[in-house]
């Protein structure tokens, strides 16, 4: 079973060294550029790192978008070396039950983009209840689901 814990000093760097297999590097940014977009929004977001057995897996942001109001998730990777093992489904089922919560403002609207291109990723959000909105930026497709 997966968990989130909050990206920390104490872990931060393993997040660091999560890495995707060639050629998602289009689908996904590097930790490092999420973690500094955290910062920058850190009084709306919360970076996690997503663990199993407890080894860090992969790495997932929540952020909250007061514009619209809406919850989303931002830059959920799984390691290389631990995709296909479930992980980001069971990640997906964390971070619905964190939004849930309503860590940073009152609303039941969670939106994601994805790449069109990125096929595993779609089938996993269209299976736990995303839809495409319709909205597409670039080779970005955005979906939402209400909790």
């Amino acid at each position: 079973m997966t968990e989130l814990r909050p990206v920390t000093e104490e872990n931060f760097i393993d997040v660091f060294n999560l890495t995707l297999a060639p050629g998602q590097e289009r689908f996904v940014s590097h930790p490092i550029r999420s973690l500094a977009q955290a910062y920058v929004y850190r009084d709306q977001c919360q970076p996690f790192g997503i663990y199993a057995a407890g080894r860090i897996v992969g790495y997932v942001m929540v952020i909250y978008d007061h514009d619209v109001p809406e919850y989303d998730i931002w830059h959920m990777m799984i390691d290389e070396r631990e995709q296909g093992r479930g992980y980001g489904r069971e990640a997906l089922e964390r971070v619905i039950e964190y939004i849930r919560t309503k860590p940073f403002g009152n609303s039941n609207r969670v939106a994601l983009t994805c790449n069109k291109d990125n096929v595993n990723a779609i089938r996993l959000y269209e299976s736990r209840g995303f839809t495409p909105t319709g909205n597409v930026d670039e080779d970005e497709i955005e979906f939402t689901i209400t909790v």
